[in-house]
């Protein structure tokens, strides 16, 4: 990862955004104390600029993200953020049939680190999380997964009306559909499966857009990241059938 230059997907003098790949940390953490990679640093490299994080993707999640050029744009981004003026869309892999569409309305209890989060208060109340899908493929595989003598899985577009940490990946769970791949809140036996069968090491989910006001042109920025060759193969792999502009790999 030293040597590889990060996909940069759009870059102007105040911010600066790229198409994270899956198990790269966003910046230093305290989770992972032996890694030596970081998307801050790579990109700060890779411009010859400082670079300050907007907004987070987890480790194993891959797709678009932004980071602003100075401190002024950073926080002018946030207080875009916290005003709900980012839209955000993923894609995700899931098990089992979802419905067509639905809203996902289920408060979370904040997810709290043992170290950096020691002195934070315990007892919190849930936060209001909201998340928007869609079904866009479905595909039922004559293996037995489980036990079931078939296994069934979904191709979701994922819209967060909120920002939680790890949002997707616990709404998808409360809603008995965990993403593939995921080793926190996922099915182990599923994840299993597509590592033995499609040599996927990954978690299926995606940052695939990230619209927002560039808040000092008034330009209507729309960031879109493509797919790895990982998650394009298991696409092709499961025939999922969507628009090709879904999984276009930049």
């Amino acid at each position: 990862m030293d040597d590889e230059h990060l996909e940069i997907i759009y870059l102007d003098e105040h911010i600066v955004a790229i198409n994270k790949p899956s198990n790269l940390l966003v910046h230093r953490s305290w989770i992972d104390k032996e890694e030596t990679c970081f998307a801050m640093m790579m990109v700060r490299d890779q411009i010859g600029k400082y670079v300050y994080p907007v907004h987070r993707l987890d480790k194993p999640t891959s797709g678009a993200l932004l980071f602003a050029l100075s401190k002024e744009m950073a926080r002018s981004l946030s207080e875009l953020m916290q005003e709900g003026g980012f839209k955000k869309e993923y894609l995700a892999v899931v098990r089992g049939y979802t419905d067509e569409k639905g809203e996902i309305d289920y408060a979370l209890k904040e997810v709290l680190d043992k170290m950096t989060d020691k002195k934070a208060r315990q007892d919190k109340e849930p936060q209001e999380a909201v998340t928007l899908y869609e079904k866009l493929s479905e595909v039922e595989l004559p293996f037995p997964v489980g036990r079931y003598d078939t296994t069934r899985y979904s191709l979701v577009h994922l819209k967060p009306q909120t920002g939680r940490k790890h949002q997707l990946r616990r709404h998808m769970k409360h809603i008995l559909h965990p993403i593939v791949g995921d080793t926190k809140y996922g099915r182990g036996e599923h994840n299993r499966f597509f590592r033995e069968n499609f040599d996927c090491h990954r978690l299926l989910l995606h940052a695939s857009k990230l619209s927002f006001v560039h808040p000092l042109t008034q330009e209507n920025i729309v960031l879109e990241a493509g797919l790895d060759e990982v998650f394009l193969r298991v696409i092709k792999a499961l025939s999922f059938s969507i628009k090709p502009s879904e999984t276009e790999l930049k």
